[in-house]
């Protein structure tokens, strides 16, 4: 089995570091900060512990995860997949979506994995949907609504939108079956900090004519993160809070009359997405297929958070 060497581990990387542990995938850690290094070595007896990514590089370890800030995500990345490494970059893949676009193009000429932590899309409860859908018995997706909110900690460096927005902009882009964006509308408020939007509203339009509406907020009463479904013959909703999909059927026919029958309750398998996540990015290192989450999937939602960024008011 290919074994992976996690970069940080701090508030995220030590959910990655735990589960790359019991899935027997983990060669070592690498840590910059001596306190994290103690806890690490403390918790994980006999693994190797780097101070440097770049001594990994000088390895035969065949990949690296990096779970550092996102404004480190390019050039470590690009450092890795240079040596010769297989890369998992947690979300956002960059800050920038010609460099997004670097790495994607790098990892295809260079026959290397390149695969981005977009979490959601290995939630159960995702799957469900995105197989419901494609079974056709929904019809075809008009809207989707997704809104993810609490008080919580806030970030000096990126504002609400680019920590809390990728997770929902991946999942819209999958479910509706990655359309062209035609255009964005976008408004955010800065509350706590000038400059630093706590509280987002952006629209999207497709070219196939479907829409989305995506609200994130980090000053917030309510943790709140849910996704709606708006559909020709159902209306789908996933509490993610709750882990509940419900199905509606309930829709307006084409002599604009209601239909208003049963709601029924999906049953979801209720393995942890991380898990599923982590051993999605071992079998693609084994099997040398592309991830759900590939680099492209990672250029597609840094380009909606880039735009979205440029017509924000602040």
């Amino acid at each position: 089995m290919n074994k992976v060497v996690v970069v940080g581990a701090g508030n995220w990387g030590k959910n990655l570091i735990k589960n790359f542990h019991e899935l027997h995938a983990l060669a070592g850690v690498v840590e910059i900060k001596p306190d994290l290094r103690q806890t690490v070595a403390s918790n994980y007896q006999n693994l190797q512990i780097y101070s440097d990514y770049r001594e990994v590089l000088e390895t035969d370890i065949s990949a690296i995860v990096f779970a550092t800030p996102a404004s480190t995500h390019y050039s470590l990345a690009k450092a890795a997949l240079g040596a010769g490494k297989d890369v998992f970059l947690e979300k956002p893949m960059t800050l920038l979506t010609q460099e997004a676009i670097e790495l994607a193009q790098y990892a295809d000429q260079h026959d290397l994995i390149l695969m981005v932590g977009h979490l959601l899309l290995y939630q159960p409860a995702i799957a469900w949907i995105r197989n419901h859908l494609i079974s056709g018995q929904a019809g075809k997706v008009l809207h989707i609504m997704a809104q993810r909110t609490r008080l919580g900690r806030t970030c000096s460096d990126k504002n609400v939108w680019w920590s809390f927005a990728p997770h929902d902009i991946s999942v819209v882009l999958d479910l509706l079956n990655n359309p062209n964006l035609q255009a964005i509308q976008a408004n955010g408020l800065a509350m706590i900090q000038p400059h630093i939007a706590d509280n987002v509203h952006v629209d999207l339009i497709f070219e196939s004519g479907q829409t989305s509406h995506i609200y994130v907020s980090w000053y917030h009463p309510q943790l709140q993160r849910s996704t709606t479904i708006i559909a020709e013959r159902q209306m789908i909703t996933y509490d993610e809070v709750m882990q509940r999909v419900t199905v509606y059927e309930k829709s307006i026919d084409t002599n604009l009359q209601q239909i208003d029958a049963k709601a029924w309750i999906a049953d979801i398998a209720t393995t942890q997405p991380l898990q599923l996540e982590c051993e999605h990015f071992l079998e693609c290192l084994n099997t040398r297929q592309q991830p759900r989450s590939n680099g492209w999937n990672g250029v597609a939602v840094v380009d909606i958070l880039e735009k979205a960024q440029e017509v924000m008011c602040c």
